[in-house]
């Protein structure tokens, strides 16, 4: 670091300055010359001294872009579904690349993420801002725990995501909705039959196969699940459960162990359902029966409702469904009624008894 009179050309000066790289411990220099006095050289030395600086930082440090990248391959290194990954990784490249892809890490502020999800997802859901900013974090975790920055810059925001009522059908409407599917030969009718009689997650009825299905004993062991992303994997919370058949239920399923004829998958294969078009196909056989739009997912909440309304302690309804979140169920047994059912069966404020009738005589002369 330094600057000195250039004795090729008198009277210019030159300034220079090197430092060595931290990881490969290469010399980074930058040289300039032809400035006129020593002020000026003594000035340009601090920029120079900057500029090296920076060009270490560009080596040692990625882009937004570069980072978020890094971020899901460790994602998936860690042993995240694919499908998970894929999930942060789009999010962040949708709305952050533009603002952010070519910038370093390190210049991204606190600031700048609270302004960049009000501008980009504030007319979002509420769970739509807390999950971009749930990704942003974790990729900022992530050049944290590698060493690139030395804080998280992420903000601490306050969202009011409330605990919705999921859209459910109710007992009459599940009725008339298998009863048109057995109806109309639907091909469908196994799938949405056995869904809404164990509350069983798309990807669990997908890969289901005999071997886990005991018709004598009315049991089903549920430990794979399946998607278009990862294929068969583990069930989302990773543990295995067992679920009971209703009697209904096993009338089906007996029928189709019967025209399996050796297939070890119990539900029919449909191309629209390997596509993923499951919600579309559902939502448009419910409209032209008169009944509520719902989501495939949502089969599985009106089997939770159902069971709760019908007096099965949400503990069972957790088993048997694989939820480990108390919170969720308790949007199911609010949905359900239960948790305020009985509660006015003595709340009596006052009386109904008719006062005794008197008879006139409207003839009375």
């Amino acid at each position: 670091m330094g600057y000195k009179e250039d004795k090729e050309k008198p009277g210019t000066w030159i300034v220079w300055y090197s430092k060595r790289h931290p990881k490969t411990r290469i010399p980074v220099q930058l040289r300039r010359k032809g400035f006129k006095t020593k002020a000026e050289a003594k000035r340009a030395e601090a920029k120079i001294i900057i500029d090296v600086e920076d060009k270490i930082r560009k080596t040692i440090l990625p882009s937004w872009s570069k980072l978020v990248y890094d971020f899901k391959n460790h994602m998936i290194d860690k042993g995240l579904m694919l499908k998970t990954a894929d999930t942060y990784f789009l999010c962040l490249r949708a709305h952050t690349f533009n603002d952010w892809g070519a910038r370093l890490i390190d210049t991204i502020t606190t600031n700048e993420v609270r302004k960049l999800i009000n501008n980009k997802v504030g007319h979002r859901s509420p769970s739509h801002q807390k999950n971009l900013l749930k990704f942003i974090r974790g990729a900022f975790q992530y050049a944290l725990e590698v060493g690139y920055i030395q804080r998280n810059p992420s903000p601490t925001m306050k969202f009011k995501v409330g605990d919705k009522i999921k859209k459910v059908l109710t007992q009459e409407q599940v009725k008339k909705f298998l009863n048109k599917a057995k109806e109309y030969e639907d091909k469908w009718y196994p799938i949405w039959c056995t869904a809404l009689y164990t509350g069983m997650r798309n990807g669990e009825l997908y890969a289901l196969t005999w071997d886990k299905v005991n018709l004598e004993d009315r049991l089903i062991i549920i430990d794979t699940a399946w998607n278009r992303v990862d294929g068969f994997k583990s069930t989302k919370s990773g543990d295995d459960r067992i679920i009971e058949i209703a009697p209904n239920l096993l009338i089906i399923l007996k029928e189709l162990k019967l025209k399996s004829s050796g297939n070890q998958y119990v539900l029919p294969r449909i191309d629209k359902w390997t596509k993923g078009e499951q919600a579309k196909v559902l939502r448009l056989f419910l409209s032209s029966i008169k009944l509520p739009e719902i989501r495939f997912h949502d089969l599985r909440a009106t089997w939770a409702t159902i069971m709760l309304s019908k007096g099965v302690p949400p503990i069972k309804v957790m088993m048997m469904g694989g939820w480990s979140d108390l919170k969720t169920m308790q949007i199911y047994i609010r949905k359900a009624g239960i948790n305020v059912k009985g509660i006015t069966d003595r709340l009596s404020l006052h009386s109904l008894r008719a006062p005794d009738a008197e008879i006139i005589n409207i003839h009375r002369k």
